[in-house]
């Protein structure tokens, strides 16, 4: 990992989602992941005092353990990660989902495209704008 690299956590149990998200946002920005492939990895992870508190979260709403919703208000009720973005990047287009996420403290929703090109370009969209363009508060984790 190189001095400027980052480390996003992508939580994402469909293996293909996962290197398509990673190949589209290694494009343009130094980043590496770790992949969470499910809500009880995602939490263990985040929790640890050993790892570095990451710049964003990109997370699956369906996941096997727990759920995306429950993962994104527990990350909210931790002092450590309650000011982390999170990107709820999904294939639901549930309305329920969508205002639940929002109300547990989402910093964005977006429905996964299923066009190939589509979802690269969305990818990169949201990388560019929460790693380079968006600027966190300086009293979040790991600033």
């Amino acid at each position: 990992m190189t001095p400027n690299q980052v480390t996003i956590l992508l939580v994402e149990d469909n293996p293909d989602d996962a290197a398509l998200t990673e190949r589209a946002l290694h494009e343009g920005m130094p980043a590496s992941f770790k992949v969470a492939t499910d809500g009880e990895e995602a939490l263990d992870y985040l929790f640890n005092d050993a790892n570095g508190v990451p710049p964003l979260v990109l997370l699956d709403l369906r996941l096997p353990t727990t759920d995306g919703l429950e993962v994104l208000r527990l990350i909210r009720e931790n002092e450590r990660t309650s000011v982390v973005p999170v990107v709820i990047l999904t294939s639901s287009y549930s309305p329920d989902d969508l205002a639940v996420g929002y109300r547990y403290g989402a910093n964005s929703y977006v429905r996964k495209p299923v066009d190939f090109d589509h979802f690269t370009d969305t990818a990169r969209q949201i990388g560019r704008y929460w790693l380079v363009v968006n600027e966190p508060p300086s009293d979040s984790p790991g600033q």
